[in-house]
């Protein structure tokens, strides 16, 4: 059922495709070089098309400084060598721009694993919640 994506693209196109993608990743590391520090990790480099970068900010707030910054950055890019004309900043869904946080990390103190413990000998042995604490106890 699987077929190779060059079958349905042709050589050529696949290989404009990669390239596409590899200067998107330049930009990006461009485009993060040269954003200040509580902007980096808040804009993605969307798209080039035609001479215009068009940049995904992760909210409202970043995509209005962004704009802010636009004529210096659209300055250094040309001065860097990067054929872009002009650049549109657009807000970015949550789906574009997915939060990077790392998940939280929750603990158990030992006193309250004990506590869950003499709770959990409380229960019967075939008890759904007995076997939901025990499963708490042994993962915290």
């Amino acid at each position: 059922m699987t077929r190779p994506l060059s079958r349905f693209l042709g050589g050529d196109a696949l290989a404009r495709l990669q390239d596409h993608a590899a200067r998107l990743n330049r930009l990006q590391a461009v485009l993060d070089g040269m954003l200040p520090p509580q902007l980096q990790g808040q804009c993605r480099v969307a798209n080039l098309k035609e001479g215009s970068l068009v940049v995904a900010a992760r909210g409202g707030a970043a995509a209005v400084r962004v704009r802010q910054i636009l004529p210096s950055l659209l300055e250094r890019l040309q001065h860097g060598g990067h054929p872009v004309q002009s650049i549109k900043v657009k807000v970015g869904t949550p789906e574009q721009m997915a939060p990077e946080r790392p998940p939280p990390q929750r603990q158990i103190s030992e006193s309250a694993k004990a506590d869950l413990h003499d709770f959990a000998d409380t229960l019967p042995a075939d008890s759904p919640l007995r076997a939901s604490i025990e499963r708490l106890i042994r993962r915290a």
